[in-house]
């Protein structure tokens, strides 16, 4: 099982914050939000695979004051040698996401 990561980038941020009282109201309230990941593939030629990981944070709907957050990280991967599904599975479910996941994080926290 074999992949090469080609490049990683930000697709896609969206971050709201409809006012301050939300800001505010979010460390208080952060027990109440889940969050989730989504990931999406799709073939961009021969061996060469593009990778969606996307992070949401989502709001539960008791939540006066809600802040969205959805972070689309991309990630290029081609592929060597892969001869069954559950290798490409594993990469694309498992390998990618835990590779690219600090630097989600970071992002997230940073927003």
């Amino acid at each position: 099982m074999s992949h090469k990561i080609i490049s990683k980038y930000i697709k896609d941020i969206s971050f709201e914050i409809p006012d301050a009282k939300s800001f505010v109201m979010l460390e208080k309230e952060i027990s109440k939000y889940k969050l989730n990941f989504d990931i999406r593939s799709n073939p961009l030629k021969k061996d060469v695979i593009e990778v969606d990981t996307v992070l949401k944070m989502l709001p539960n709907n008791d939540i006066k004051h809600k802040i969205q957050c959805e972070i689309n990280f991309t990630t290029i991967i081609s592929l060597e040698n892969i001869s069954k599904k559950e290798e490409l599975e594993k990469i694309v479910l498992v390998e990618i996401p835990q590779y690219i996941y600090p630097f989600i994080y970071e992002t997230f926290i940073f927003l």
